[in-house]
Formats: structure tokens, sequence, C-alpha cells
């Protein structure tokens, strides 16, 4: 009997994606939905909902071309997203381990769509 298993995406800390994000080597590319981008996000974060790439939407033009870190509230949908993305033939792409959650958690920025601190709704 032959079982298959999907494999995870790579995965990285909140901490080394901001360091990644803020140096340029990678985008960070935030996967929840409209509401919830606006409630927080990470500075310099760029938007794609997973329900828009499930739906067939290209990446956002900031993120073609470039490696990704992806990140959701928790890290569920951003572990889905990665998988999506690699399979379209997206380069380098990652998961941040525990998602914003674990980002505010880490002490990292956090900032609405006005520039003010945000939260992770």
């Amino acid at each position: 009997m032959m079982f298959l298993f999907r494999r995870r995406p790579a995965r990285t800390t909140p901490a080394a994606a901001d360091q990644r994000s803020r140096d340029r080597s990678a985008i960070l590319l935030d996967v929840r939905e409209r509401a919830e981008w606006a409630a927080g996000h990470a500075p310099g974060a760029v938007h794609a909902p997973l329900s828009a790439l499930l739906a067939g939407a290209d990446l956002p033009r900031a993120a073609q071309g470039l490696p990704l870190m992806v990140i959701c509230r928790s890290g569920h949908r951003s572990q889905q997203a990665a998988r999506l993305l690699t399979e379209r033939g997206a380069g380098a792409v990652v998961d941040v381990t525990g998602g914003m959650n674990a980002w505010a958690a880490a002490g990292l920025p956090v900032v609405d769509g006005h520039g003010n601190r945000g939260s992770t709704a």
C-alpha cells in the first residue's frame, strides 16, 4: 500500500522573517483576509488574500519573481498558500511559523492601514 504525504513547506521564525523583510532579501506575503490586514500587518508586507490566490489571482506585482515568506494569523493558511505558490512555480517560498500571533508575541511591529499601531485581529 502506498501512502502519499504532502511535504510541508520550509519554515522560518518571525524574527528571521522580519530581518529578511527589512533587508529586502525576501518579500513578506500576508495571506489573511482584508479585514485582518486592515486591523494590523507587518510594516512592508505585501497583501494577497488566500481566498484570492485559491481563486486563481496572480501575486501582486511587488511579490512576483522574488523569494517569499508567507504569513497569516496562526500559520495554517500560510502553509496552504506556500504549498499553492510552490505548485504554481514560485521560487523560494517559506512559511512563517506561528503567523502574526507569533510575530506580535515576539514584539515585532504591527501597523494598521494608516501606519498607526495595529492589532493581529
